[in-house]
């Protein structure tokens, strides 16, 4: 039995999860690079598995959320929220496939991890901002 009332209402709470994982990156990696030791106080073996392991749990909360978006759904010009998000949307795989990139490359400068990094948390948070928060705030919030 399916939890969500609607198949949008699913993918609303799949990408907020994914979110949610997004904010565990981005604090686990700027602990890995020496930033916020007082607020993650915890060791680097621990962190470096929390943050490979949210950002694994992270991809695959994208997934059926990017499928259903790519063959259900398509590429949409119907507002600049939903060209926003369709043009953000095209860019979420790439830029992850050039992080994943750069974390197996070790030739290249240390900053560029937690730029490229930067860029994939951005994109996912804009695309959450131009489709489930749109829907919490404009539709209704709930399953």
């Amino acid at each position: 039995m399916w939890v969500f009332s609607t198949t949008i209402a699913g993918k609303v709470w799949l990408a907020t999860v994914a979110v949610a994982l997004v904010v565990v990156q981005v604090s686990t990696g700027a602990r890995i690079f020496g930033k916020l030791q007082r607020i993650v106080p915890i060791g680097r073996p621990y962190v470096n598995r929390v943050h490979r392991w949210s950002g694994r749990l992270a991809f695959l909360f994208t997934l059926p959320v990017a499928f259903h978006c790519i063959f259900i759904l398509g590429f949409q010009t119907t507002s600049a929220r939903v060209l926003a998000h369709s043009i953000l949307g095209s860019f979420v795989y790439g830029v992850f496939t050039v992080k994943v990139f750069f974390v197996h490359d070790r030739m290249h400068p240390r900053w560029v991890i937690p730029v490229v990094g930067g860029a994939m948390a951005s994109v996912l948070v804009a695309l959450w901002a131009t489709s489930a928060l749109w829907y919490f705030t404009n539709v209704r919030f709930g399953f």
